[in-house]
């Protein structure tokens, strides 16, 4: 995974081949809401965090379980925010909002070798 579109791609083929299943498949909205976090976590790897030094995407019951690791040890001041957007548009600000809305167990860890890992879990199963 070198991109945003990649990741996003490799997410959509997990959740096809390995999280639907009979009686169990992701609504369109759930993957929609999966999707705006791998571009939310990937973009901000590529943009803040040096580069994407990898990306992993594990189903678990519930949903899809990503992992995106980058070269930096920086954590994002709003990483353990409300979730609350904005309230003016300056060109940023919005995508961690969006991560601790449509996330779960969303976890920083700082990677042995340098840089650290953002982990999130993007329900799948359930209301919304």
């Amino acid at each position: 995974v070198t991109s945003a579109a990649s990741a996003r791609d490799h997410a959509r083929s997990v959740v096809r081949e390995s999280w639907d299943a009979p009686g169990r498949r992701a609504s369109e909205e759930a993957v929609i809401d999966l999707l705006l976090v791998v571009s939310e976590l990937v973009t901000n790897a590529i943009r803040h965090g040096g580069g994407i030094a990898g990306f992993e995407v594990d189903p678990t019951p519930e949903g899809l379980r990503l992992r995106v690791h980058d070269y930096s040890d920086v954590v994002p001041a709003d990483a353990h925010g409300p979730g609350t957007l904005p309230p003016v548009h300056v060109g940023n600000g919005y995508g961690w909002p969006l991560v601790i809305r449509l996330a779960r167990d969303i976890a920083i860890e700082r990677r042995p070798e340098g840089g650290k890992t953002i982990s999130a879990l993007v329900p799948l199963a359930g209301p919304r």
